[in-house]
């Protein structure tokens, strides 16, 4: 039996009182993910993305373990939800426009001194500003600088379109901006390489792509490591006090967590371990989240059909954006047909052995998008479920 065979066994065992669809989450693998994740930083602390997990259970769990520290969340209402819940360190990571959100953060102390939001703009400052109302606590600040690798004089970049701010000038110069706001209070700068943490280099099939990707990566690391250190001494000149400098992500932990101006490290995915993280040469995971679709239909000889299932990935639309069957091994979708809103047809020699109401497990292309799919993760150990926990969505929250 191979180890994804037992696997399998495992989790039907584990949920064979459970009717699918049914979410769950491998703790074995979820927490060697965390181990490993933790190996890599080096020492440096992991501040949990909460995107990519959207369970207040598994952020405990994970926060209570040495090596991380503080969440990087992704809305400003999700911020203040989660503080008002305990977590006392969270990291916005970008943008908002939600007025009346930061007219709560910046009436309320405990709030106000647990919550960082993201800034590039100085025209943020202002909105900020006229949505406080009456409060006047002292907001939080971090800025965000562009990672993006450019090069034939700028006119070819390469990476997400995200901080208008490239150069260290730039950051310097709203650093102080920041500095001459009242209200306002410099506590870190992050920056996020995607094209290097999110972007797999060994992609099958495609060994040129792949050493291409792996060229790139390694220049864009280098440039991007010097002009990190050039912007951080730039804003350390304006804000001396500064607590924390975040970069990197699952993809890059290691290499950005051995840059000297980086403090901490920012990761969510490799906990999980979703699909997109199959193509990477620097580092392996266990998949730890998996959802289960039940057999409905037998159509012909080598075919199944399960029910839903087309859970597509935020991205660029294209087949890396669908969940992959993944237990039993073997299945493939019909090309015709894809991953379907109520129904998908998968096919291939096992299909043959599965019975209606059967389980057939899949993996989610990207972390955390498949809790909103799913109201309660089933925490499994071994072959039984140990605990039922509420996704962000089981608890009444769908903050994008």
């Amino acid at each position: 039996m191979t180890a994804r065979a037992a696997d399998r066994a495992r989790y039907d065992r584990a949920t064979a009182h459970l009717d699918a669809p049914v979410a769950i989450v491998d703790l074995e693998a979820f927490d060697a993910n965390a181990d490993d994740l933790v190996r890599r930083a080096g020492g440096k602390p992991i501040r949990v993305a909460s995107k990519s997990v959207r369970c207040r259970a598994l952020l405990e769990r994970v926060l209570a373990r040495d090596g991380f520290a503080g969440i990087m969340s992704y809305t400003l209402a999700e911020s203040l939800w989660l503080a008002r819940s305990g977590f006392d360190d969270v990291l916005l990571a970008y943008p908002s426009a939600d007025r009346s959100a930061f007219a709560e953060l910046a009436a309320d102390p405990k709030l106000a001194s647990s919550v960082t939001v993201m800034i590039d703009d100085p025209a943020q400052l202002r909105l900020i500003d006229e949505a406080r109302g009456d409060g006047r606590e002292e907001v939080r600040v971090c800025l965000e600088l562009d990672t993006a690798y450019k090069i034939l004089g700028g006119r070819v970049r390469i990476g997400a379109l995200r901080s208008p701010l490239h150069s260290p000038v730039q950051v310097a110069a709203l650093a102080r901006a920041v500095a001459r706001r009242p209200g306002f209070r410099l506590v870190g700068v992050m920056a996020y390489e995607g094209h290097v943490a999110g972007v797999g280099d060994a992609v099958a099939g495609h060994p040129a792509r792949s050493r291409a990707i792996r060229l790139m990566q390694t220049a864009a690391r280098k440039e991007l490591a010097a002009r990190r250190a050039e912007t951080i001494r730039a804003v350390r000149a304006v804000a001396p006090d500064l607590e924390f400098v975040n970069g990197g992500g699952t993809g890059s932990v290691q290499h950005t967590a051995a840059e000297r101006a980086v403090t901490e490290i920012a990761a969510g995915s490799g906990l999980y371990v979703p699909r997109l993280f199959d193509n990477y040469t620097s580092f392996s995971g266990r998949p730890a989240a998996l959802f289960a679709q039940p057999v409905v239909r037998r159509p012909g000889v080598g075919t199944v059909t399960v029910l839903g299932g087309g859970y597509p990935a935020s991205g660029a639309a294209g087949p890396d954006r669908s969940p992959v069957p993944y237990l039993p091994e073997g299945l493939r979708y019909d090309p015709q047909e894809g991953a379907g809103e109520v129904q998908t047809p998968l096919l291939g020699a096992p299909a043959d052995d599965l019975l209606i109401g059967d389980k057939v497990w899949f993996r989610h292309a990207k972390a955390g998008e498949m809790c909103e799919r799913f109201d309660a993760l089933r925490l499994v150990e071994g072959d039984r479920v140990t605990a039922t926990v509420p996704t962000y969505r089981g608890e009444g929250h769908t903050f994008l």
